[in-house]
């Protein structure tokens, strides 16, 4: 019989250049509500999710549940994120 393990993103995301391609693949999308998941996904992954909701304010719980599929956390706890993953939210014109 064949066996299959669930797929967890974070197991490609092995190097910086993973992280950047993994971001901008989900910005590309335009689907905005799969940010937060990406974040969490990039924290668990450099194993930072604890140093990632001190930044936030909330405890470690509220954030996996803030940052999940299901989660709609506040732009703030986005932002502090991204700024705890060493990213900074910019919004350019468009060309």
């Amino acid at each position: 019989m064949l066996e299959t393990k669930k797929f967890e993103v974070i197991d490609y995301l092995k190097t910086e250049k993973d992280i950047e391609e993994y971001l901008n693949v989900v910005l590309e999308e335009k689907d905005y509500t799969f940010l937060p998941v990406a974040l969490a996904d990039i924290a668990r992954a450099r194993k930072t999710m604890t140093n990632a909701a001190k930044a936030a304010g909330v405890s470690r719980t509220a954030l996996y549940q803030s940052l999940s599929p299901a989660g709609r956390p506040a732009f703030e706890t986005v932002a502090k994120v991204a700024d705890s993953l060493g990213y900074k939210l910019t919004l350019v014109p468009r060309k």
